[in-house]
């Protein structure tokens, strides 16, 4: 069974993600910018999400954390809590 590590980013809107990501892509810390911007609970640990499998987490997030390329931040991803940034920080 697969299993993943991935940080994310959480916000309301499209638009303060892809706001967000604009940064990320200019170098900005990915921990830093989650603990000030993200309303999910791991924002305060940077985002991290830890491990987890296939059909822990909501359907768009995982098709992003098991199927699109590691490392790469990828989104804004919509799914029925906000819009996420997403990390993979690992998957085997």
């Amino acid at each position: 069974m697969a299993v993943a590590s991935a940080r994310h980013i959480l916000v309301k809107t499209r638009e303060e993600a892809e706001k967000l990501k604009k940064q990320l892509d200019k170098g900005a810390d990915f921990a830093q910018l989650a603990k000030k911007h993200s309303t999910c609970p791991s924002g305060k640990k940077g985002g991290d999400l830890g491990e987890f499998r296939p059909g822990q987490m909501v359907r768009a997030f995982d098709d992003v954390v098991f199927k699109k390329e590691v490392l790469k931040i990828h989104g804004p991803v919509k799914t029925s809590f906000g819009f996420h940034l997403i990390q993979t920080i690992y998957r085997n």
